[in-house]
């Protein structure tokens, strides 16, 4: 006796068809899985079996062979549990094989019977709708599964729900337990109780020059530097920049709920709108923050897919970590090359990072408090190497109230509270009205302007060609200047490149590290 049962793995972001093949043959009772099935899929033999003598059905007392096809892709997680029941019950009669064939299951069994969620079930709900089928799930992924429109998406709580949704005949005599209300997503000890407010910008006092490079940054995704001493809002305005981000269209909030699904850290129909924020520590490992371990996860840069990654005290994190940005804050993806093969995860953020100007924290502020050395100094700074530092566009130095720099600090009229400070939804409008300005100028997809594509006068042109001159800029930095020069004439709804959008944009290339 046969029985198929398609089913899938994913790699990387992408779901690939699999199809279960199970045979029931005569000879000594044995339950054997093939086809370069990796640990936790041969140990759901175990769980298998227990999950069918809890739910009334028993095991087969013949020769049990399961055929993961096609046998030379590697095969992990835990998903294959419930084709593999369903295809043996299907082998001995309990489910009818015509209600597999437009069909893709997925699922981990407990050994009550019950169904547990997996990671990657966006990725199978778009496999699902390309071909055309239903997808058989646990019901505690269907929230996740109904995030991909146009798919048909059926949640179960437990094998003996699975069987009779599929038309099985011989169920247990007892009844079956109702389905479970649909829980919420829980992540890391949180509940999501619905779409996270944005910070206020209208919180940060002062920091001006700050507070405008993070609305160019915002407005054309340029990568953010911002360096200050402890306490002068640093980490609170980073924490603004989702809120002044515009919203993600639908694909964008596909392609995120994709990536956070494979991950294993679903986002609900309530906050897939939200675009991410991640902070990872500073202690993150390489593959905790490019993707790795096995089976292959994304990282925190492919997490913030879509959003905002936020490096706090960027020396801080080790030079090797560091590196594996550069690839990313070019391309918008990450590949990781194995010995089983590559994937490809989506990466395109938004860069913000902070750092100290100095080990102590406190160089350059107007006091006396700093007592580093400036070969320690140096080598802190010298910590991020160059080529990373290129690839951020807005290098911002942040002053205190007794050390402000070119009048971007916090003056005391600012502490007081006299000076009211633009809200987010001020500078949000500001950052849509530029980008639809951007967008309506150019091809869609298209994001890098140059002279001849761009109108820039004379002034402009000249200023351009001496910055490049006197600050010795690459070819990256010096089209960098003109994107972020851009992006301001796109903020002032300025057709032509003046040259005061050239000066506005060179002064945050001029790092503030250097």
């Amino acid at each position: 006796m046969l029985a198929r049962v398609d089913t899938c793995t994913v790699r990387g972001v992408e779901a690939l068809p699999l199809r279960v093949e199970v045979s029931l043959t005569t000879g000594l009772p044995s339950f054997t899985v093939v086809g370069l099935a990796q640990s936790a899929v041969r140990e759901g033999r175990e769980r298998v079996a227990a999950a069918l003598r809890s739910s009334g059905y028993g095991v087969p007392n013949r020769r049990i062979t399961v055929n993961l096809a096609p046998a030379d892709l590697r095969k992990e997680g835990t998903g294959f549990d419930l084709p593999i029941a369903v295809g043996i019950l299907a082998a001995h009669g309990a489910v009818p094989s015509e209600a597999l064939r437009d069909v893709i299951v997925v699922g981990e069994l407990g050994l009550d019977g019950a169904l547990w969620s997996v990671p990657g079930v966006v990725a199978a709900a778009l496999l699902a709708r390309a071909s055309e089928r239903t997808l058989l799930l646990p019901e505690e992924n269907l929230p996740e599964a109904n995030l991909v429109p146009g798919v048909e998406a059926v949640g179960v709580p437990d094998l003996v729900t699975a069987v009779l949704a599929l038309g099985g005949t011989g169920a247990p005599k007892y009844s079956v337990r109702p389905p479970r209300e649909t829980a919420s997503v829980v992540r890391g000890g949180a509940e999501e109780r619905g779409a996270l407010k944005p910070s206020e910008l209208a919180d940060v006092s002062g920091q001006p020059l700050a507070r405008r490079a993070l609305e160019i940054a915002a407005a054309g995704r340029h990568n953010l530097l911002l360096v200050g001493p402890p306490g002068v809002g640093k980490t609170m305005l980073a924490s603004r920049m989702p809120g002044i981000l515009p919203p993600m269209c639908a694909e964008e909030r596909l392609e995120v709920a994709a990536v956070h699904s494979v991950a294993g850290t679903p986002r609900g129909q309530r906050s897939v709108a939200v675009r991410p924020f991640r902070a990872p520590h500073h202690s993150v490992s390489y593959a905790g923050l490019g993707g790795g371990g096995r089976p292959l996860r994304p990282g925190e840069i492919s997490l913030a897919h879509h959003g905002v990654l936020f490096l706090d005290e960027l020396p801080e994190f080790r030079r090797n970590v560091l590196e594996v940005l550069r690839q990313p804050l070019e391309e918008g993806v990450i590949r990781l090359a194995r010995a089983d093969g590559a994937v490809c995860f989506p990466a395109r953020f938004l860069l913000v990072a902070a750092m100290n100007p100095c080990p102590c924290g406190y160089a350059g502020d107007g006091s006396d408090r700093c007592r580093c050395d400036p070969t320690i100094v140096a080598r802190y700074r010298g910590r991020i190497s160059g080529p990373l530092l290129d690839r951020i566009d807005l290098h911002v130095e942040m002053g205190t109230a007794h050390g402000l720099r070119d009048g971007n600090g916090i003056a005391a009229k600012d502490i007081a509270g006299r000076v009211a400070s633009e809200s987010t939804a001020v500078v949000a409008k500001r950052v849509r009205a530029a980008r639809e300005r951007r967008r309506d100028r150019y091809a869609a997809g298209e994001d890098y302007p140059t002279e001849q594509r761009g109108a820039i006068n004379r002034e402009a042109r000249l200023l351009l060609e001496a910055l490049t001159v006197r600050f010795r800029l690459s070819m990256r930095g010096r089209d960098r200047v003109l994107r972020v020069a851009r992006t301001v004439a796109d903020l002032e709804q300025a057709a032509e490149l003046r040259e005061s959008h050239v000066a506005e944009a060179a002064q945050y290339r001029v790092s503030a590290i250097r």
